[in-house]
């Protein structure tokens, strides 16, 4: 695979390193020089210097050509701006770095169905430990086979009770979060414009509810 990193922060390196290791194709756009020159003789793969915002600079990458495109920079403004640019430009996969939470939902609404939250993944990791919860089994009791998590924010079409929404067979709303506090559901639950709901579903389900709610996103 061809993956592209836009901006070279310490979880870009570390993912390309392992990327290199399976011999994918990895391109690492970075404004600073002298960053690049720092890291040129440390990672064996292709540099870019400039601003990957820049529709001119993606364009020299080859866009149908790539597979992944990681915007890991130190700016949630910078990585959402480069995200829209690369969608613009045909770039399929596109994974968005955030760390202020509440560009999350802002994030869905337009569209960038993959983010990361690093900071919050870690704090939630961490509670969970110091909890005495192991957070691996648990993913691993709920997360098997074909099984996916889906979320989408609810608009004006979606204000009707659980039960009466028009879902895949094997697909459920299992809870939501309204102003950002989490909510369990039932059929009678009613939803409100701005809601993330989420389901669980198969993989066979999920493009029908990714067709459905173009602002979904796997979880």
């Amino acid at each position: 695979m061809k993956i592209v990193f836009i901006g070279a922060s310490s979880l870009a390196i570390a993912t390309a390193e392992l990327l290199l290791q399976v011999d994918h194709e990895v391109i690492i756009i970075e404004k600073d020089k002298a960053v690049i020159d720092e890291l040129i003789e440390k990672i064996d793969c292709v540099f870019m210097h400039g601003n990957g915002s820049k529709p001119a600079i993606l364009k020299e990458t080859d866009p149908d050509s790539i597979d992944v495109l990681f915007c890991l920079t130190k700016s949630d403004e910078a990585n959402i701006i480069a995200s829209l640019v690369a969608r613009s430009l045909g770039i399929q996969r596109v994974i968005t770095r955030i760390e202020d939470v509440e560009f999350e939902h802002i994030c869905i609404e337009l569209g960038l169905n993959d983010t990361i939250i690093p900071t919050l993944n870690n704090a939630r990791y961490l509670a969970n430990i110091a909890a005495g919860r192991n957070i691996l089994e648990l993913s691993a009791i709920i997360i098997r086979g074909n099984v996916r998590l889906f979320s989408f924010i609810a608009d004006e079409t979606c204000e009707e009770p659980v039960g009466d929404l028009d879902l895949p067979k094997h697909s459920r709303v299992i809870f939501l979060y309204r102003d950002n506090v989490f909510q369990p559901t039932d059929e009678d639950t009613k939803l409100k414009q701005g809601d993330e709901v989420v389901l669980v579903t198969t993989t066979d389900e999920y493009e029908q509810l990714h067709e459905k709610w173009s602002n979904g996103k796997a979880m």
